[in-house]
């Protein structure tokens, strides 16, 4: 990073940090597009606390979130995860990545546009592919044709994350030049610029 480059990045945390106040900047996406990596990340950068609503749902479950898909099907899964979401977004600031399916359910989503900042990471098919494809924990795509599940849910659910208010294209970079994509996008708010990062 250039010294012009580390001044912008730095002034644009500070111009995040003031958009987000005390509230959460919450992450969500499809599986794959980053959302842990670049929220821990950005929560690293703008010196606030990170929490994985997943990671917490394992916490309090005590079973990990195959299992939970497993014994309880998922519209058990999503009430448990609405309840979670729903006390993480209580207290902040914080960055909080949410599980693929979370912004899909009604009360969730309506509760993360009222009390947080919404950032939804959008990513192409073959990246996201190209990213789950390497593990076979993503209860979702235990299917006959897993790609073409991971299909038809990026048609049905880009619609619903289109809502959130903010959108950054997560792609083949590294991963502090998306989380410094988030952090602009973030800051565009502070001047009521556009909502929009584009590369």
């Amino acid at each position: 990073m250039t010294e012009e480059q580390t001044s912008a990045l730095e002034q644009d945390i500070a111009k995040a940090r003031r958009v987000l106040g005390r509230r959460n900047l919450v992450f969500v996406g499809l599986m794959g597009a980053g959302k842990s990596v670049i929220g821990r990340l950005v929560a690293q950068m703008l010196d606030i606390p990170f929490v994985d609503s997943d990671h917490e749902i394992e916490r309090v479950s005590r079973m990990t979130i195959e299992e939970l898909f497993q014994t309880y099907g998922e519209p058990e899964f999503r009430a448990l995860e609405a309840r979670v979401i729903k006390r993480l977004l209580k207290s902040g600031p914080r960055v909080l990545s949410t599980g693929g399916g979370a912004f899909m359910n009604d009360a969730t989503r309506t509760m993360v546009l009222s009390s947080g900042l919404s950032v939804w990471l959008k990513a192409d098919l073959e990246i996201l592919w190209a990213r789950v494809s390497k593990r076979d924990t993503r209860p979702l795509l235990k299917t006959a044709n897993p790609k073409q599940t991971l299909s038809i849910l990026l048609d049905q659910r880009y619609p619903v994350y289109a809502q959130a208010r903010l959108t950054v294209q997560s792609r083949d970079e590294p991963k502090e030049i998306i989380a410094a994509e988030a952090i602009a996008a973030i800051a565009l708010l502070d001047c009521g610029q556009n909502t929009v990062a584009t590369p």
